[in-house]
């Protein structure tokens, strides 16, 4: 009976101590690079992120153009602002589609603290993109007062900065909320790039044939909403009108996929 006893004792695990909030973050960042998927997709989004800046400056240069800072991060945001979100998407459905969510929520047994340290780890990545962004972009501008012999101008940098880093997060996020609600990366892809490339038109084609419509766009239309954090002219009604379609289409899709996630089943 001792015996027993000592073996009960030896596997109780109650007394365990949770594990660390900020090693669960490491463990998220690592997932993203860790998969093949994953890792291929880091290497396009920093190998086209290069490609089409050296491809701008080439353009500007040769055909004399006036640029500034604020072009080169918006040739940069063209690879990412669309790459992002599907490592965004990946986040999450990588989880259920190599089934080692099981695993996952074994050593971690509160869907929350993983979804959240998810989330946070999604913030890191908005903020190593726009670090290498503004490398690049600084580094294109540079390279253009050089070759062509015009004044650099860079404008307000902490400004670009800020709007580039809401776009990387609201980019990143999106794409998570849509894997969160579905579970799979093909479907949560798909779904995203829907929402990003179709529904824009649709919208824009519904508010040119009806006035009504035309009113209402504005404030449901999140992906149109964000072209004024590109050119950095937001301001007054601009920031109501990203407020309320991030609702819509950001945190009510981010509060649908967490319930799901809090509620599936793990097979």
């Amino acid at each position: 009976m001792s015996a027993v006893t000592s073996a009960r004792a030896t596997l109780d695990v109650s007394g365990t101590q949770r594990v660390p909030f900020l090693r669960l973050v490491a463990v998220e960042l690592r997932k993203m690079a860790d998969t093949r998927a994953g890792r291929w997709l880091l290497i396009a989004i920093a190998a086209l992120t290069l490609l089409v800046l050296i491809i701008q400056m080439w353009v500007v240069v040769a055909q004399e153009l006036d640029v500034t800072f604020l072009d080169f991060l918006q040739g940069m945001n063209t690879p990412m602002g669309v790459l992002l979100p599907v490592l965004g998407v990946m986040s999450v459905t990588s989880e259920w589609s190599q089934r080692t969510a099981m695993v996952t929520f074994t050593l971690e047994p509160s869907r929350v603290r993983i979804v959240a340290a998810k989330l946070v780890s999604i913030l890191v990545i908005s903020v190593l993109a726009l670090a290498v962004g503004l490398v690049l972009a600084a580094f294109a501008n540079v390279m253009y007062g050089a070759l062509s012999g015009h004044t650099v101008v860079w404008g307000s940098v902490g400004k670009y900065a800020a709007f580039y880093l809401l776009l990387y997060i609201f980019g990143l996020a999106t794409g998570f909320a849509f894997g969160a609600l579905l579970l799979n990366s093909a479907a949560g892809i798909v779904v995203y790039f829907v929402y990003s490339f179709v529904l824009p038109g649709l919208f824009a084609v519904g508010a040119a044939l009806m006035d009504w419509f035309s009113k209402l766009q504005p404030w449901i239309d999140f992906n149109t909403d964000q072209n004024d954090l590109i050119d950095a002219t937001i301001h007054g009604k601009g920031w109501a009108h990203l407020l309320v379609s991030g609702l819509i289409w950001l945190a009510l899709s981010l509060a649908l996929g967490i319930w799901r996630i809090r509620r599936a089943e793990v097979k």
